[in-house]
């Protein structure tokens, strides 16, 4: 059963926001009634079923899905469900199905569209009005399915928002980061890593935008680890890129400030790195920069590599890292069960360092044994069972606020505003109605 809207929209106010968004598990089962079947959700990368029966199966919100390529070379998403008995079809992440799927239970089969291909016996259902039942209808599909240069999303309602009014003008981080390839395209390489936090999703989104974090969650280990590596013994590129990566999560404040935070407001969509960012300073990859000239002209390729955006959120649960052509998905599994899949794309057609890069940051940011992401995962854990203390039930998120922020479309703002957050909330508030 919903809950009352009324209920849901008292959790937000400008610049505060109700504990219950974080750890009330009525508000996390309407998110996923209705936040996540109103918006748009990353599915998967067109690369990962290049043939036709080719299939991947994942989560929108809680319901699980099937991206597969069909018969006709187009991709389809198909809700992960029998029609007979309602059995999970398939169990397997990846693979090939061939032509049909075939259920385990009862051997009901279904074609890579979502059509009904058979039934053992199909006397017994003679004389049924078979034709007339849910179960003639094959897999429920998800018919709002669109790919961006290989970025495949779905909307789960019938109605609601565009993909296009959706995104707007942000899908310029996603843009950027394919431009990237000399041919203009990305492939998922290595599947992706997974990381289970214990935490409700959103303190993960929140936490991409915040840069007064840094300096105090991860300076001692990131001074211990630029102090280590200074006189570690591994292969040079190994040994200069892991400092390159991390020394940037202990950089001062002012340092941090002056990169800017740009907000497309009410879309809850936002990035930190406008006119700098902590990817800035990477060295050069040896003839990465000529192919990028020869692809696209020194001008375009120019305004592509200079382009270091550092976290872009996609509004409800997607991170992408441009210049490491890294995309985060917060997969939400409970109020407080968030499973984290950190993706890594190569760059077709660019020099292979910049895929082992890509792998280098992933293991040091984004993995279980990340000296920079279990500083994180300890605070989401500690805020987790902080606000279930009843001293405060509200969350600031007041920083550098201005009454009347979100008049304009867009605004290019101090990189240590929460407007971001505020930004998400506001948005959060508008996709928790029920789709029309």
């Amino acid at each position: 059963m919903s809950i009352d809207q009324h209920r849901v929209r008292s959790l937000v106010r400008d610049y505060e926001v109700h504990r219950d968004v974080y750890i009330d598990e009525d508000v996390f089962d309407e998110e996923m009634r209705t936040l996540f079947y109103n918006s748009w959700v990353f599915i998967g990368h067109d690369s990962q079923i290049p043939k036709s029966g080719d299939f991947y199966t994942t989560t929108v919100g809680t319901q699980p899905v099937i991206m597969v390529r069909h018969t006709d070379a187009s991709i389809k998403v198909l809700y992960n469900r029998c029609a007979h008995k309602g059995v999970k079809l398939v169990s397997e992440t990846s693979g090939n199905t061939g032509r049909i799927f075939t259920c385990p239970y009862h051997a009901w089969s279904y074609k890579t569209d979502g059509s009904l291909s058979g039934v053992p016996l199909p006397r017994g259902y003679q004389n049924t009005s078979f034709d007339k039942s849910s179960a003639r209808a094959g897999l429920g599909v998800v018919e709002n399915v669109r790919n961006y240069r290989g970025f495949v999303f779905g909307r789960l309602s019938s109605n609601g928002i565009g993909f296009d009014e959706f995104f707007g003008k942000s899908l310029s981080t996603l843009d950027n980061m394919i431009d990237r390839s000399p041919a203009g395209r990305l492939e998922v390489t290595g599947g992706m890593l997974p990381y289970m936090h214990h935490c409700n999703w959103k303190m993960l989104v929140d936490n991409q935008t915040d840069t007064c974090h840094p300096i105090s969650a991860h300076g001692a280990a990131v001074t211990t680890a630029v102090r280590l590596a200074s006189t570690a013994t591994h292969d040079e590129a190994g040994r200069n890129f892991a400092v390159e990566v991390i020394a940037p999560f202990g950089g001062d404040l002012k340092s941090l400030d002056e990169m800017g935070l740009r907000v497309w407001w009410g879309t809850g969509h936002g990035h930190t790195g406008v006119s700098s960012s902590i990817h800035a300073g990477y060295s050069a990859v040896p003839g990465y920069y000529d192919l990028m000239v020869g692809a696209y002209g020194k001008d375009r390729a120019d305004a592509i590599l200079n382009d270091n955006r550092h976290n872009q959120i996609y509004f409800p649960n997607i991170l992408v890292k441009a210049p490491v052509q890294i995309l985060r998905l917060f997969k939400p599994i409970a109020v407080d069960k968030t499973l984290v899949e950190s993706w890594v794309f190569r760059l077709v057609d660019a020099p292979d360092v910049l895929l082992e890069r890509a792998h280098i940051y992933n293991r040091l940011i984004n993995s279980p044994a990340s000296i920079v992401g279990n500083d994180d995962l300890e605070m989401y854990e500690r805020a987790q069972e902080g606000l279930r203390v009843n001293s405060n039930p509200w969350v600031n998120i007041q920083r550098l606020y201005q009454p009347g922020e979100d008049v304009e479309e867009v605004s290019v703002l101090p990189t240590t505003s929460e407007a971001q957050m505020r930004n998400q909330f506001k948005t959060w508030l508008k996709f928790m109605e029920p789709a029309p």
